[in-house]
């Protein structure tokens, strides 16, 4: 039936739900069937191996079905037949035989989808035959009074299948829990209102006909499925034009953002590469201007069915991102492997002859491209978009016709001067000198902590930039906060520290109002999010959580502990590092917490005795 299992806040999740559902499969199996089957006699033997073969037939015949990469096929009907004629025991058995072929001839699909859908097969005919039985079901011939006991046993049957397969598909892409359950049954319903049909039918025909009863059911089945194929074939095609640019014929926008989606996922849980690359097409302005938006757009086709030839045999998703910006969406391929296909690309583009290029400055078609790989700990897919359009920009800024890789080619040219931004984002903090002077203190002192802190990790102009920054700027949120709970002396109730917890993300909506800080949301939202994954708003755990937030979190704390807040007693520097130690792989880094405290002691007084010798045996 479902063929194809396909982030969830924490990977494992998914596994261990993978796990549990072939442990439970197997235990179930053996429980019900305990391989009875090898006693056999040679007629059972010879009934065995004629529903084997039905089987196999109907298993080969599928269609796709909504969601995305669930597969399913009529071979249900056979194993319902057997379980209403013979029993779970003989049912079971084809179900072994039938996987173990299926492991034989199907080596492309990996082996733990093959052994998940046998273990929920085995889940889903064990349960509903105990179903069966219980509103006192019998076995042999269909029969009127068996009635009810057959739709209940069916829509457990169907129940388990529909529950098993959602679940999966809500921990890997954490929909709306109600919608996604309502969508899944919706496009299913009819599939298995056939189902049922048909394994009815298929008992009536073995029951009064035998062999002839089966060939004819096989023959209606087969045509069944055929139909079921050209009716979801015609859906997907009707879907996929939808998801097509009509003046490239690649697919379009939306459709990048939900193939991004998908590939950051599978990235997330294959732990492969996947790279994003960004085309401009170079000076298509003058180029219009120069012979009108109908050569223009003739322009943008040309290179719009460049990038499908050259993608087709590839596992490449080709875009038009909007105008004559383009976007190779490139799973499997680290930034190096990227960069190789995309420089080869722009070069075979130069080489080509085209109308009107005796305008552009090179005397050629050309484009810019910025190339950015995704890591587990990106904010979410679109910085990876912004880092990739960070790369281009710098492209163009190079002199065009060039392609540029975020993170490698965008070097130190000149220094970095904030002092304008910085004073734009102290007007806004310029708010908390009257509702909580501590509150701006604290943002200073951290933002000269993180103007240290990028020296020591070597960082580039763009991440010391967006670090200071992001420091400084990390709990304008706390804006929002009623002044009572924020100047409250004393512990804080829940309520009120629920409250406190809240700017976060007040605090990236206030972001969000300003284009020029967006990219700063990370450290906004992110900076009490913890090691373990026990922190907030999102939970995120490890390398989850972009390293300079993790590195912002230990300097937000420190900060915290050593100077004066009207809620918790002030540690000295000796008992900040002691807590930094302490919470080590718990809330903080372990590796950024050495580098920071190897900081702090180097900047310490010299005549600071006491603490040079007591931290001193673990510095980095």
């Amino acid at each position: 039936m479902a063929k194809n299992f396909m982030k969830i806040k924490e990977l494992d999740i998914s596994h261990w739900y993978i796990a549990f559902l072939c442990l439970t499969g197997i235990v179930t199996f053996v429980w019900t069937n305990g391989f009875s089957f090898i006693n056999y006699s040679s007629e059972e033997w010879v009934k065995l191996y004629v529903m084997l073969g039905a089987a196999l037939i109907l298993n080969s015949l599928t269609f796709r079905l909504p969601p995305e990469g669930n597969v399913i096929s009529f071979d249900s009907s056979i194993y319902l037949a057997c379980m209403f004629i013979y029993g779970s025991q003989f049912t079971l058995a084809v179900l072994l035989l039938c996987s173990l072929s299926y492991f034989a001839y199907k080596r492309s699909v990996p082996w733990w989808k093959k052994l998940t859908n046998f273990s929920l097969y085995s889940i889903m005919i064990t349960i509903s035959f105990q179903v069966f039985l219980a509103f006192n079901g019998t076995l042999g011939p269909v029969n009127d009074h068996n009635l009810a006991s057959y739709i209940l046993a069916l829509t457990s049957y169907f129940g388990i299948n529909t529950i098993g397969l959602f679940i999966y598909y809500y921990l890997l892409y954490r929909k709306d829990l109600a919608n996604t359950l309502k969508g899944f049954v919706k496009d299913t319903i009819l599939v298995y209102l056939c189902m049922l049909i048909l394994s009815l039918v298929l008992c009536v025909l073995i029951v009064n006909n035998g062999t002839l009863g089966l060939i004819l059911f096989l023959s209606l089945a087969i045509m069944l499925s055929h139909a079921f194929r050209q009716l979801f074939s015609m859906y997907h095609q009707i879907l996929n034009r939808s998801n097509i640019d009509q003046r490239t014929a690649l697919y379009n926008h939306s459709f990048f953002e939900s193939s991004l989606d998908y590939h950051i996922i599978e990235a997330k849980v294959n732990d492969r590469p996947l790279s994003l690359a960004m085309i401009d097409i170079d000076d298509f302005k003058k180029y219009n201007d120069s012979f009108g938006h109908l050569k223009g757009d003739l322009l943008i086709s040309f290179l719009g069915s460049m990038l499908k030839e050259e993608t087709k045999e590839t596992s490449i998703v080709a875009s038009r991102y909007g105008g004559e910006e383009f976007t190779l969406l490139m799973p499997g391929y680290d930034y190096e492997k990227a960069r190789h296909f995309v420089d080869k690309l722009r070069k075979k583009l130069n080489d080509t002859p085209f109308d009107g290029v005796e305008v552009f400055p090179h005397k050629c078609l050309s484009f810019s491209a910025g190339i950015a790989q995704y890591s587990i700990d990106l904010y979410d897919k679109s910085q990876l978009v912004d880092h990739a359009d960070k790369a281009l920009y710098y492209a163009k800024k190079q002199g065009k016709n060039t392609v540029h890789t975020y993170g490698c080619d965008l070097t130190m040219e000149d220094e970095l001067d904030l002092s304008h931004e910085v004073n734009y984002i102290e007007q806004q903090l310029n708010l908390f000198m009257y509702k909580d002077i501590d509150t701006f203190k604290h943002s200073k002192r951290v933002y000269k902590y993180a103007l240290d802190m990028s020296s020591i990790l070597s960082l580039d102009k763009e991440e010391k930039r967006e670090f200071v920054l992001g420091a400084l700027i990390h709990d304008i949120g706390k804006l929002e906060i009623p002044w009572g709970v924020l100047n409250k002396e004393g512990k804080l109730t829940p309520d009120e520290w629920e409250t406190i917890k809240q700017h976060v993300t007040w605090g990236k909506k206030i972001a969000l109002t300003d284009p020029r800080f967006r990219d700063l949301i990370p450290y906004i939202e992110l900076h009490h999010e913890r090691f373990d994954g026990k922190g907030y708003p999102h939970g995120l755990k490890g390398k989850e959580i972009p390293k300079l937030c993790r590195m912002l979190t230990v300097l937000d704390s420190f900060d915290a502990m050593t100077t004066e807040r009207p809620y918790q007693k002030t540690k000295t520097l000796q008992e900040g590092i002691i807590e930094l130690r302490a919470c080590a792989g718990t809330q903080f880094d372990p590796e950024l917490v050495e580098i920071f405290i190897a900081y702090i002691l180097a900047r310490s007084p010299k005549n600071d005795l006491t603490l040079q010798e007591e931290t001193a045996p673990y510095m980095v």
